[in-house]
């Protein structure tokens, strides 16, 4: 795997052979160029992938009917759940493959890849069979009204059992990305946005399979995403490259997964769940108010990815460089990471506010249902963009090995504080505006515990001459 050092001149990790894609250098050289072109392809991967829910959501809502798109919004904080599981564990596989990059442990990047299929796929079977078997019993305690519940349950059971699908198209994107190539996620996930517009026009519509076709084309086109994942990661170079023959997990290569994953993963998963009991609260004001939400939700989801591009790019520059022990670059990387992680992701959420009626409209007409759509704009997009408080110091820390105390941190300043809201503001005060609110306060709240806590640590981990596992030393401590 090629390296360049500032004066152009390569470098090669141990392990190195094969042909194929040229890996970018993300250690040396300026930076602003890099983070940005690194950032940018991520943005419009996970875009695309909100594309998936967005088109779903339109043809439900264009050619089936008002309770189909809402059977959409409902299950969405659950599918949400099972996605950030495997998302988050693949963030332990981007860290892992970093940090041996980093420190030009090749054995160490190879044994991380050739685990990261089996392990997906492993991963992917074991959250599908709970989410099937939890569909019932969480649609009933999020009091899913009684028009929406049969769409609801067949759309949830269709995605669940894509999970294994979901889990290799994160692995597979998560160690192509930890290698400085963010494009070629973004071609597989274009290809599966493609197929499944196809297919939700040709099962949803044309075959009148609606919510039941509309999932099971969301499932083969992360599956096609996948395949061109893979295929990817097999043609690139040396210690990345992956062999289809060899493939096998690592006991070393999984522990590091879940040391730094799964605390990420389970971040998710509660965020989520806080996210269940605000869609609970959300359905008590009706099949409008979640079809409103529903179509804020995708306008939303553009601000918010801006901010897990740069997040999530703050991950694997600091992974690299805190591993080769540049300190220096490693602060620069944060510095650059929340700057453009906040204008970009404000763009979009003032873009949202300013044509929020007419981009509410494309998903539905109803005046009830623009009415609550709007609402939710108003307050939650509008200010959507101050998740950059909390979701880049995260990925710097997680980046240093620091995984627990973010999780932690979220899980008590955005889960915790939005259930404590919904018990006691919104139970007082009752207005679908008082529920909204607590977005934004939990945002501001919880990014000001993430920045405490990332000086905190930069201050020790980040100090000239502190070993490379500081991090992770003290968070054993």
């Amino acid at each position: 795997m090629a390296r360049r050092d500032s004066g152009g001149a390569a470098r090669r990790l141990p392990d190195d052979g094969g042909a194929g894609r040229e890996a970018t250098d993300l250690l040396h050289g300026p930076l602003l160029g890099k983070v940005v072109r690194f950032a940018i392809p991520l943005a419009v991967t996970y875009i695309v992938e909100a594309l998936f829910t967005t088109v779903d959501s339109l043809v439900l809502g264009a050619f089936v009917s008002k309770d189909a798109l809402a059977a959409v919004g409902d299950v969405a904080p659950i599918s949400s759940l099972l996605l950030g599981l495997v998302t988050g564990l693949s963030i332990g596989l981007n860290v892992d493959v970093a940090e041996g990059i980093g420190s030009h442990d090749g054995p160490r990047v190879r044994a991380a890849v050739q685990g990261a299929v089996p392990l997906a796929l492993a991963i992917g079977a074991a959250l599908g069979v709970a989410g099937m078997l939890a569909t019932g019993p969480l649609l009933s305690l999020i009091a899913t009204p009684g028009s929406v519940m049969g769409p609801a349950r067949t759309y949830l059971l269709v995605y669940s059992a894509g999970m294994p699908a979901f889990g290799v198209y994160n692995f597979a994107s998560a160690a192509l990305r930890a290698d400085g190539d963010s494009r070629s996620p973004l071609v597989g996930l274009l290809a599966g946005c493609l197929t499944n517009l196809a297919l939700d026009l040709a099962l949803g519509v044309w075959a009148r399979l609606g919510v039941a076709g509309v999932a099971c084309a969301t499932v083969v086109a992360m599956a096609v995403a996948s395949a061109v994942a893979v295929a990817a990661l097999a043609r690139t170079r040396g210690a990345v490259r992956l062999d289809l023959r060899r493939m096998r997990v690592s006991r070393r290569s999984m522990a590091t997964v879940m040391r730094i994953g799964l605390p990420a993963g389970l971040q998710s998963a509660i965020f989520a769940v806080s996210n269940i009991v605000l869609q609970d609260a959300i359905n008590g004001f009706g099949a409008d108010a979640m079809a409103g939400c529903m179509a804020s939700l995708n306008y939303e989801y553009l601000c918010y990815y801006m901010v897990t591009a740069f997040a999530q790019t703050c991950v694997t520059f600091t992974g690299q460089n805190y591993a080769a022990r540049d300190y220096g670059r490693c602060r620069r990387i944060f510095a650059l990471c929340m700057a453009l992680g906040a204008l970009s992701s404000a763009a979009f959420s003032l873009a949202t506010l300013a044509f929020a009626r007419p981009l509410l409209e494309l998903f539905s007409t109803s005046p009830n249902v623009v009415a609550y759509g709007l609402q939710r704009v108003r307050i939650v997009a509008a200010l959507d963009f101050l998740a950059f408080l909390y979701e880049v110091p995260a990925g710097a820390l997680r980046g240093m090995g620091w995984s627990l105390m973010p999780a932690v941190i979220i899980v008590l300043g955005s889960c915790g504080l939005r259930v404590a809201w919904v018990l006691t503001v919104f139970s007082a005060l009752g207005s679908f505006e008082s529920l909204m609110a607590v977005y934004p306060v939990s945002w501001v709240a919880t990014g000001a515990a993430l920045l405490l806590a990332y000086a905190w640590v930069a201050r020790t981990a980040l100090r000239p001459g502190a070993p490379s596992d500081a991090g992770r030393t003290q968070a054993r401590a």
